[in-house]
């Protein structure tokens, strides 16, 4: 489960076990009260810090995270297709393919966060 706070609008969103690049997902919009309470109460600590960026791309909207806190320096573009076979023109600026590399986890950033990998010593 992630909560997440953008300004006036928070969110909760339900994630089901990955499998092969996909996984299921529900996303609802809370109360931002609620949203401060399941942050400061419910959620794992350190919280994941980042800023998303919306960026157009054809037909496809890339979202562009820049992570913040121990996780500074990591920057990950993400984008939704319809289905995993779906023909991907990928823009030069994206780098190489991590879906399958678990340490980009939100989950394992909290435990593990990328400043503290031995290649960013």
């Amino acid at each position: 489960m992630r909560v997440r706070l953008a300004g006036e609008t928070g969110t909760m969103t339900v994630k089901g076990i990955t499998r092969g690049f996909s996984k299921t997902e529900f996303e609802y919009e809370i109360p931002k009260e609620h949203a401060l309470v399941m942050l400061d109460d419910l959620c794992e600590k350190p919280l994941i810090e980042k800023v998303r960026y919306k960026v157009q791309q054809g037909d496809l909207t890339w979202e562009i995270d820049e992570f913040a806190g121990a996780n500074t320096g990591l920057i990950l573009a993400e984008v939704e297709l319809e289905d995993e076979g779906q023909a991907l023109d990928q823009p030069a600026w994206v780098g190489e393919e991590i879906s399958d590399d678990t340490r980009y986890f939100n989950s394992n950033l909290v435990r593990h966060p990328f400043s503290e990998w031995p290649e960013n010593q």
